[in-house]
């Protein structure tokens, strides 16, 4: 889905579009000489191209078909990124270095732009690690359940926090804390893009607003 959705209120309503309409949809009030009570927004679009995503980890339908398969019910592949954005993945014919074909994905950054030594380093990190294989010491065949895509990142994302002297992360706390926010994220945005192309509209109530209160005393 290339569009953007945007989001703008009316008559305590959340209207998620493609557009702006000349009137609103639940009313029939033209925006003709008025002003709407928030102005319109863009959503992000939790989707990108993970070949300008390097240093990145990144989660996509194993079969690339975008928006239709983050419905929490398909296999999802995941790879990491080198510097130049090149993708490497394990298969089951071992590690792949692809330089085309995620195009449309979730990208989780793991370096930050200042650690300099680190991204100098990351690309030969990345290429001895895939090379030497030796991740899984007990397992060195695919393996769906115990030596696949995934195990493989997260290692790979261990090992590199090994070098910076941080603990490792275990699947869950990884998954939990960095892969699940944005899987709901990109769920979410394929339900927008799927509801607004079937009725131009998604409609909801908008949020109640906590009223203003200049003696109120806040917490911080």
């Amino acid at each position: 889905m290339d569009k953007s959705v945007i989001k703008f209120s009316h008559c305590n309503k959340d209207i998620y579009c493609f557009f702006v309409p000349e009137e609103c949809p639940e009313c029939g009030v033209s925006f003709s000489g008025r002003r709407l009570e928030d102005a319109p927004i863009s959503i992000p679009n939790p989707f990108s191209n993970g070949h300008k995503a390097p240093c990145s980890f990144l989660v996509a339908p194993s079969e690339h078909t975008f928006l239709r398969d983050f419905n929490g019910e398909s296999d999802l592949h995941t790879g990491i990124t080198d510097t130049k954005g090149v993708v490497y993945n394990y298969t089951k014919t071992g590690v792949q270095k692809d330089t085309l074909g995620w195009e449309k994905c979730i990208s989780v950054p793991l370096v930050q732009p200042d650690m300099y030594s680190l991204i100098d380093q990351w690309d030969q990190y990345l290429e001895k690690f895939s090379s030497a294989q030796t991740w899984d010491p007990q397992c060195q065949r695919f393996d769906e359940e115990k030596h696949n895509c995934y195990n493989y990142t997260l290692a790979f994302i261990n090992c590199v926090l090994a070098t910076q002297d941080k603990r490792a992360l275990s699947k869950d706390e990884f998954t939990q804390n960095f892969v699940v926010p944005r899987i709901k994220r990109a769920s979410k945005y394929r339900m927008l893009c799927e509801e607004i192309s079937r009725n131009y509209f998604y409609i909801v109530d908008s949020p109640p607003k906590e009223p203003e209160d200049g003696n109120s005393e806040r917490s911080f």
